[in-house]
């Protein structure tokens, strides 16, 4: 069934503190997605955001970032007081002083706190601990990854000796209600969404970052040498976004051991992703059939080497365990067939971005088992992206929505109407191409860090509002 959704990520969400999180606010957008007929919601990863605020260098693939946890929702427990606003008309997100500005409310309803029976049920979990660990001995280092830890705290994971973390006892606790409260406030905004009539597409790096507690507990399962450094990392060679690739310098799986293993490590965490999204995006699909493996030394991701990937054996495994995933698949960039063979034989959806095809002379026509974007995380707006075009590029564009009868007065409506009408089962549009935002507003620059990546964020839904009726128009005219 062909549907319409919007990218919207979460710490975008308006906000009473400089951030979006799970709070009033992500009730309300949902309240509004529904009134314009759309049925999902894409969001980035929520885990631990690492390196350059970037949502794809994690700390974990089970965890979520505290930045989302709603101090609104802590008050309504009693578990702080009442919070004045801070950052709250700020256009950007700044992540540092947001954190610094939490921290104390956190801790103060962490010592308010009192144990029940679904948080002891949570912490269960053996991620739960191992993870709280992680994160405090990360901590008491001054935030250096794992491989610079003292011997005793690097080797904890291998001998969980009570004397390493016997000091820490108050912090691990803290960091295990952290984890409790983000996911009983997610969950409790999943299932008001889903209410709704409204899906959650989540998102799920291929890769984990070196500093992150799935690395740190899952050794073997990656390309390291004594000192748990990466002999080769990941990224991708020279392309439409970087003459000298990207280097995102994550460690490179390593697949023998992991296929002796029946892929354990990968069924876990898209197992838990299931429970947590009703749609998995796995970000960087094409690796699952070869991936750019760089040596760790090289400096740009200029050298390296394309490799095999055992995708069929893994996928075969996890839909035996689990045939109810729900999984699509983000293949863009230049593939190798074998790729799209790899994606049909599973049934996944692929996807379009708009931006890659509509200044071709030949623009393909979208198959139904698809994700069209006018463009993602990834892109420029719509806006940014036609400003940039040639003038006979731009006199050739507005020539043609007028051939084909979209005479909206804003450009970026004709295009989230164009793509609104393909055949692809999901039209995706971001919020900011919604919205017709300039290139401030653009979400990530690959190949760049830092900000202003992942830190745009909207300070009230009032514009978004006063385009309802049209998205409400797409949606029903499209069938959608």
């Amino acid at each position: 069934m062909r549907q319409a959704g919007m990218l919207m990520p979460i710490q975008s969400l308006p906000n009473r503190f400089g951030i979006g999180d799970f709070g009033p606010k992500s009730y309300e957008f949902a309240d509004l997605l529904k009134k314009t007929g759309m049925k999902i919601w894409q969001i980035l990863p929520l885990n631990p955001l690492g390196y350059g605020n970037s949502p794809y260098q994690p700390y974990s693939s089970k965890a979520m970032d505290e930045c989302y946890i709603s101090l609104e929702l802590l008050e309504k427990e009693g578990l702080v007081k009442r919070v004045p606003s801070f950052r709250k008309d700020e256009k950007t997100v700044n992540y540092e002083e947001v954190r610094a500005y939490k921290q104390p409310y956190l801790r103060e309803a962490f010592s308010n706190f009192k144990e029940d029976k679904e948080y002891r049920a949570f912490v269960q979990q053996p991620w739960v601990y191992t993870y709280a660990v992680f994160l405090t001995l990360k901590k008491a280092n001054g935030m250096q990854c794992w491989n610079d830890w003292p011997s005793d705290a690097k080797q904890w994971i291998h001998t969980r000796d009570e004397n390493v973390i016997q000091a820490y006892e108050e912090d691990i606790r803290y960091e295990m209600f952290i984890q409790f409260t983000l996911y009983k406030q997610w969950k409790n905004l999943k299932k008001y969404v889903n209410k709704k009539g409204i899906q959650i597409l989540g998102d799920v790096p291929f890769y984990v970052g070196i500093d992150s507690e799935d690395v740190w507990s899952n050794q073997k399962s990656f390309l390291l040498d004594s000192d748990g450094r990466p002999t080769f990392i990941a990224g991708v060679p020279p392309d439409y976004f970087s003459a000298t690739g990207q280097r995102w310098g994550n460690p490179i799986y390593n697949w023998d051991y992991l296929k002796e293993n029946k892929f354990d490590f990968w069924m876990d965490r898209l197992a838990y992703s299931g429970e947590l999204f009703d749609i998995i995006r796995i970000d960087h699909f094409r690796a699952f059939d070869t991936y750019w493996k760089i040596p760790s030394w090289c400096p740009t991701a200029v050298e390296g080497a394309w490799i095999e990937a055992p995708g069929y054996e893994l996928f075969d495994e996890l839909f035996r365990r689990y045939p109810e995933i729900n999984i699509v698949a983000e293949d863009l960039g230049d593939l190798r067939p074998e790729v799209i063979t790899l994606r049909d034989h599973y049934h996944f959806k692929g996807m379009r971005v708009v931006q890659f095809t509509f200044n071709s002379k030949y623009m393909p026509e979208d198959p139904e088992n698809l994700i069209i974007y006018t463009g993602t995380h990834d892109n420029q707006t719509i806006r940014g992206w036609v400003a940039e075009q040639s003038d006979s590029e731009k006199v050739r564009i507005r020539k043609y929505f007028k051939k084909n009868n979209y005479r909206y007065p804003v450009l970026s409506e004709n295009f989230i109407a164009y793509s609104m009408d393909s055949k692809a089962e999901y039209a995706i549009i971001p919020m900011c191409d919604v919205l017709n935002l300039t290139e401030k507003a653009r979400l990530n620059t690959p190949g760049t860090v830092g900000y202003p990546n992942w830190a745009w964020r909207m300070t009230g839904f009032g514009k978004f509002e006063e385009k309802i009726s049209f998205l409400k128009k797409c949606v029903r005219n499209s069938g959608r």
